[in-house]
Parts: structure tokens; sequence; C-alpha cells
């Protein structure tokens, strides 16, 4: 396999900031891309590694097998946690609670599975707290690695797509970029990634 990232060491790196709030992702240099491996640090685990443009890890999610696919959680390069995803109990469809750190009240936002046949280009919805107030909206194929997320003025404020070929050597759908624009966390962005991956990704999810 081609390789993934040009440095070994985890380092401590905060995020990047950006210079100016805006300007839509579709500005060229105003978005951070990343490079995500869906693949855990950690010996026996499902989960992902995240990378800057220098090769630093930047997020980390480790998930041990046995856990039951119910609650994930996004770490920094450090292992602090960061966002905290629970799948909401007792309703209908895919939908997660995302809380800030570890706590478990008063959720941050929450991301539910879009189903409808009169709009099929929609993944997901994304909407704060517990309330129905439309933060973003996902559209594209996750299963091919080319998603948008849109915030509610339809910009296009983060973007999945396929990594490119490195000396004729293909990543995998395993390995692709993560494109952050200035209008959103990088960490939020990060779990769009997370759910969209429970969502609409193979079988080899978090749960046993």
């Amino acid at each position: 396999m081609a390789k993934v990232y040009p440095n070994v060491a985890p380092t401590k790196q905060k995020l990047l900031k950006f210079k100016s709030s805006n300007n839509a992702l579709d500005a060229a240099g105003h978005a951070v891309v990343l490079t995500v491996w869906k693949k855990s640090l950690l010996f026996n685990c499902n989960g992902f590694t995240v990378y800057d443009g220098k090769g630093n890890l930047v997020f980390r999610v480790d998930n041990y097998m046995a856990t039951s696919g119910s609650e994930i959680v996004l770490m920094d390069a450090a292992g602090k946690p960061l966002l905290t995803m629970r799948r909401k109990r007792l309703s209908l469809g895919d939908n997660w609670l995302v809380y800030d750190g570890e706590t478990a009240t008063n959720p941050e936002f929450s991301m539910k599975k879009h189903v409808s046949i009169l709009n099929t280009k929609c993944l997901a919805h994304v909407a704060a707290g517990r309330n129905r107030n439309v933060m973003y909206e996902i559209e594209g194929s996750y299963a091919q690695r080319c998603c948008a997320v849109y915030d509610e003025k339809k910009r296009r404020v983060a973007e999945i797509k396929q990594k490119e070929t490195v000396g004729g050597v293909a990543f995998g759908v395993d390995v692709f970029r993560l494109l952050v624009g200035p209008e959103i966390d990088s960490s939020v962005a990060m779990a769009i990634v997370i759910l969209l991956d429970q969502m609409f990704g193979s079988t080899r999810r978090f749960s046993t």
C-alpha cells in the first residue's frame, strides 16, 4: 500500500486556525486538507486516524471490537476526547447525538440519516442541539467517497474526496481526503465523516 503519511510519531499539534471566515470552500487556499485513514492506531481496534498536510496526527478514533457500537469518541492527537457520538435510543432511523468531550447532557448537535424518495442526493442532516433546525446537509455518495457538506446558506463548507494516486498506486476507499472550510470546525467535520461511515459504510463498523 502507498504511504499514507510522512511522519510516524504523533504530535500534540493544535488544529489549524483560519485567517478568514468570509470565503466558501471553493476559495483556493482557505481549506484545511486532512488525510483520513479508516484504521486505528491500536491493535485489534476499529477506528480512524487523521493527518494534516504535513503528516502530523490530528484526530484519532479507537473503538475496541467488544464495544456495542452505540458510542464513538473522537480524540485529538494526545488522546483527549473532543466529541462523543451516541446513537439515539428509541428513535426512528439512524439518529445520533454528539456531545462535547465525554459529557452526556446537552448535545452540541445531532445527525440523522435522510430517508426520502423525493431527494435521493441528500444523505443526512445535522441539527443544532436537540432541535430540528438544520445546520448542515450532506449530499453525494459516501461509498464512493464523494460527498459535500452544505450549510443553511447552501455554501459548501466541507468535502470528502478520493485521495489521488501516488506513484501509480491507488489508495482504496479506506484512505481519502477531508477538505474543511473556515465556516465549520474540523472536529465537527470529522464527526460527520464518522457518522456517515456508520450510516453508509461497509459492514466493518464499530460494532460486533
